[in-house]
């Protein structure tokens, strides 16, 4: 293994480095950080947490000059991902006076456009990179490095096209550099179109079995949120992010955790930027213990300290399981991934499961309380199946009632459909 000092970052930036404690580089940082530096377009395949941002960002810092204009720009999917990014990008380049700015939606966008006039690196999402290139608030003609981070995710929420006409505005003659957890078609389709002779860098992304235990429960869909209270209540825990597939369901869960007694919050595209950005700081300060959140809300993000990972809703795809139960489990700790499946989770635990490597084990359920739920009066603002009233008519000989299915439970599917695994 390399050491940052021999992959030929400068005297400053391994300055803040060592100040940081970063004792070795990771492996994208290892493989990417030389050919950036030597100016090479890159099509990278790494997953959150794996030191990209510093990776891309040792060719802005060593390229881009102060009071030049506008000379980098890096692309991101979500506002919390672009102010995570350029907060990054600040502290690795402070000893080089770099002036970054932030740029997304929700937030007032005069104060952007005086932050722009004098800004050398820009990271922003799509939509109000866009805006400012319409309201003629922001000059590309300069840019010299191109980053599109989280590629897949950018296409996943129809940004292509925005994506697009924001390369046509900047010069032809630069260094571009892709970065996504999956590499697709249509990454292959940009990489052919805008980048000349890129270099393909790939990271393994792999569970650590030996850190990362995966288990489910097999419930009803009655039972979901209690399942999910007992064990937030009776697992010993520091951060936990609970996922949702909706933002419906995000807010139902945060509402009715908080009224079970579990401070949590949501964090999801609905909620304005300046409260997103108070519960993220509010999370990784941990002066809250519960995130609840969606996948587009949490990308990118890395939050350290994540112990629990609930998924609330499956996911759809292997790949975004990964991703999600990526966010424990890190820098050595061991970490846990719970997943809690009732009927309509079943095709989609189906597709996780096509990836051989994934160990999730079935977990018997314990006995816990039945938690009433509240839902909002007005129809379908919840898509979330918590506890219907039916359910809650059991009370608590629910638990009773689970212990008499104990052979069914040997076959968690017994009886039901999409049973395949």
């Amino acid at each position: 293994m390399k050491t940052f000092e021999e992959l030929g970052l400068s005297k400053e930036v391994l300055k803040v480095i060592n100040e940081l404690k970063f004792e070795n580089p990771s492996e994208i940082q290892e493989k990417t950080i030389p050919l950036a530096l030597a100016g090479k377009d890159i099509i990278a395949g790494s997953a959150t947490g794996s030191g990209k941002t510093l990776a891309f960002a040792s060719s802005i810092m060593e390229n881009c000059e102060h009071k030049k204009g506008v000379q980098a720009l890096v692309l991101t999917p979500t506002r919390e991902l672009a102010e995570q990014v350029a907060n990054s990008i600040k502290m690795f380049s402070r000893n080089k006076k770099l002036e970054v700015v932030a740029v997304y939606g929700g937030v007032d966008i005069q104060a952007q456009i005086r932050k722009l006039h004098s800004s050398e690196v820009v990271v922003g999402t799509p939509g109000r990179i866009l805006d400012h290139l319409n309201r003629a608030t922001v000059d590309f003609r300069k840019v010299k490095i191109l980053v599109l981070d989280e590629v897949d995710k950018m296409f996943d929420m129809g940004f292509s096209r925005d994506v697009e006409k924001i390369l046509s505005r900047c010069p032809k003659e630069r260094q571009t550099m892709l970065f996504s957890a999956t590499i697709s078609s249509n990454i292959d389709y940009l990489a052919h179109k805008y980048t000349r002779n890129p270099v393909e860098v790939s990271v393994k992304s792999y569970v650590d079995h030996s850190k990362l235990e995966q288990i489910y429960y097999d419930v009803t869909p009655g039972e979901k949120f209690s399942i999910l209270v007992h064990l937030l209540k009776e697992e010993k825990s520091d951060l936990v992010m609970v996922f949702c597939g909706t933002r419906r369901n995000a807010d139902f869960v945060e509402i009715n955790l908080n009224k079970a007694g579990i401070p949590a919050k949501a964090i999801h595209g609905g909620i304005v930027q300046n409260k997103r950005s108070r519960i993220l700081e509010e999370f990784h300060e941990k002066g809250i213990r519960v995130l609840v959140c969606t996948d587009v809300a949490a990308r990118g993000l890395d939050i350290k300290g994540v112990s629990h990972v609930y998924n609330y809703d499956l996911p759809k795809t292997s790949e975004e399981y990964v991703h999600r139960i990526g966010r424990t489990a890190r820098a050595g700790e061991t970490g846990k991934a719970v997943n809690i499946l009732c009927d309509r989770d079943y095709d989609n635990f189906n597709k996780i499961l096509l990836d051989k490597s994934l160990k999730i084990e079935n977990r018997d359920l314990p006995n816990f309380k039945n938690i009433r739920v509240e839902f909002e009066k007005r129809p379908n603002r919840f898509e979330g199946r918590g506890n219907s009233g039916r359910n809650n008519s059991r009370g608590n000989n629910s638990g009773q009632r689970r212990n008499n299915r104990g052979s069914q439970r040997s076959n968690p599917f017994h009886g039901r459909r999409n049973k395949r695994f």
